[in-house]
């Protein structure tokens, strides 16, 4: 039987299948942003936060990712990620997507007016990859239903026509195994599967990227000493991916650094077996009740959406199942706190009418 992975971190009140929305704090998230709101309450020295936190949520996140923490930039959301990457493309370049993906990765570039979009089912996305291509800009697992890109297929076709690489991966960090460094970008909101609070997300840049990307919101933050670049005009920005930092939040990081954690205490690829096996328990159920779940993808997801089913949502509150319902889907989503009962829980309750 399939248990709960995490311990004692984690102990939901109710049957919660809903991390695509929002991941479960961990105990110990809690308590670290607990203890530094009371130090600054308290007026304490190190109330209002320290660096060195900082840095070590960005040292986790890049091992679970599988770059060099020089590679990595933090920030506060995924939309202002996107944007720094959006602003620096030229006018009249062209950037490929995929249909219905999330408008955080969206909107940045279509608001500047000046770029070519084309959007493509996601099935048809390598394919679409042409001469010209500036950029291909695509979510590893789908917002709204859970399917899963065949990232590598779109990676080889961006190569072999020179475009470059955006790859979000909010609703699969955390769960999917993940090699940013196969991409020119990554972008990622740390609130789901990363378990972090919000005001914590990660943009990881290449060393090629990096070159053509201009660091539009650098502050004292980017710096190469920051402690010396909080006047004027910051003389020499920081060589790494940290000249494209915002100020951190740091009851967020400080959350953060706790979470990731967790998930390196776990494993990615431990807690990809058990999610995935709890997804596809919830499929078989679905098929077993008549109901037919969005096909996920290469290698399976953590994430099961079927079309038309979205309006039981309340339905499924009112009995304790957290879930979501997402453009007529409704969605379910699995993470390592979840167990085989949480699964069937929610299978009984579809069943009951």
């Amino acid at each position: 039987m399939e248990t709960p992975l995490g311990g004692a971190e984690f102990a939901p009140a109710q049957t919660y299948l809903n991390t695509s929305t929002s991941g479960l704090l961990p105990r110990r998230t809690v308590d670290a942003v607990t203890a530094l709101a009371e130090q600054n309450a308290a007026g304490r020295a190190d109330g209002p936060g320290s660096f060195d936190v900082v840095d070590v949520a960005r040292q986790r996140y890049a091992r679970l990712v599988g770059v060099a923490a020089d590679r990595v930039a933090l920030g506060g959301s995924v939309a202002v990620h996107v944007a720094l990457i959006a602003a620096s493309l030229p006018p009249g370049a062209e950037v490929l997507f995929v249909e219905g993906d999330f408008s955080s990765l969206i909107m940045p570039f279509t608001v500047r007016g000046d770029l070519k979009t084309r959007f493509v089912p996601l099935e048809e996305l390598a394919g679409a990859v042409r001469p010209g291509t500036a950029l291909v800009a695509f979510s590893a697992v789908q917002s709204a239903d859970g399917r899963v890109a065949d990232i590598a297929a779109v990676r080889e076709a961006a190569a072999a026509h020179g475009a470059r690489t955006l790859l979000d991966a909010s609703q699969s960090a955390g769960w999917l195994p993940l090699e940013a460094g196969a991409y020119d970008y990554t972008v990622a909101g740390g609130y789901k599967f990363l378990l972090c609070p919000r005001g914590a997300s990660f943009l990881t840049v290449s060393e090629e990227a990096q070159e053509s990307l201009v660091p539009a919101h650098a502050s004292w933050v980017a710096g190469e000493d920051p402690w010396t670049s909080t006047y004027g005009p910051v003389d020499r920005l920081a060589p790494t991916a940290r000249r494209y930092d915002e100020p951190p939040s740091f009851l967020a990081y400080y959350g953060a650094e706790r979470s990731l954690s967790v998930l390196e205490e776990t494993g990615i690829e431990a807690i990809h077996a058990h999610a995935t096996a709890l997804a596809a328990r919830f499929r078989a159920g679905l098929v077993d009740l008549g109901h037919e779940p969005v096909a996920a993808g290469p290698g399976g997801s953590a994430v099961v959406a079927v079309p038309g089913l979205g309006g039981r949502q309340p339905e499924l509150a009112r009995a304790g199942v957290l879930v979501s319902a997402r453009a007529g889907n409704l969605r379910v989503s699995f993470h390592l706190y979840n167990a085989v009962s949480d699964v069937d829980r929610a299978l009984d309750v579809l069943s009951s009418s």
